[in-house]
């Protein structure tokens, strides 16, 4: 199992990945992923012997993503790193791969300079899953939002970490 760079090949599994888990994130299409692909500042996907089974896309600021929780960030933070979506098979759960996946992200974000990665994960209904994972990362929330036509409340998310220095 290796993380590498998302190509358009890869894009049917993705979506799939994205339709097993749209309770907790935003429905997909061909033509809106071949947009955020273009738009993200890391698009990487894990693959297994061949298959896509997980998936992490992230946009650096200054990005045209039109999401209120991208923008939420954008208005408040100069440089950071924003998980938009990060899926995992089901089938391959509590194998690591997440983790591996952050800590990947977090070099990423480092050697691009970000100050802060940023996220956000359901309150309401809850996604508790989720709220243990960033905090075992060392996430602190910064803020919440609520969406009444999604019935849905989002807490905001940020990791504060240190970019790598250049002689």
């Amino acid at each position: 199992m290796h993380i590498r760079n998302a190509r358009t090949d890869d894009f049917t599994q993705i979506l799939r990945l994205n339709d097993e888990s749209v309770h907790f994130l935003s429905p997909l299409d061909h033509e809106r992923l071949t947009l955020l692909h273009g738009q993200a500042a890391y698009h990487r996907v894990s693959e297994d012997e061949g298959e896509v089974v997980a998936f992490l896309l992230a946009f650096g600021e200054g990005a045209a993503y039109d999401s209120p929780n991208y923008r939420w960030f954008a208005g408040r933070f100069e440089r950071f790193l924003y998980i938009d979506r990060v899926v995992v098979d089901r089938r391959q759960q509590g194998r690591g791969i997440g983790q591996r996946f952050y800590a990947d992200l977090l070099s990423f974000a480092r050697a691009s300079g970000a100050r802060l990665v940023t996220c956000e994960f359901d309150l309401d209904p809850p996604n508790d899953q989720s709220r243990r994972f960033h905090a075992s990362f060392g996430f602190r929330e910064v803020g919440t939002q609520f969406y009444a036509a999604a019935g849905k409340q989002v807490s905001l998310q940020a990791l504060s970490i240190d970019p790598v220095t250049r002689a």
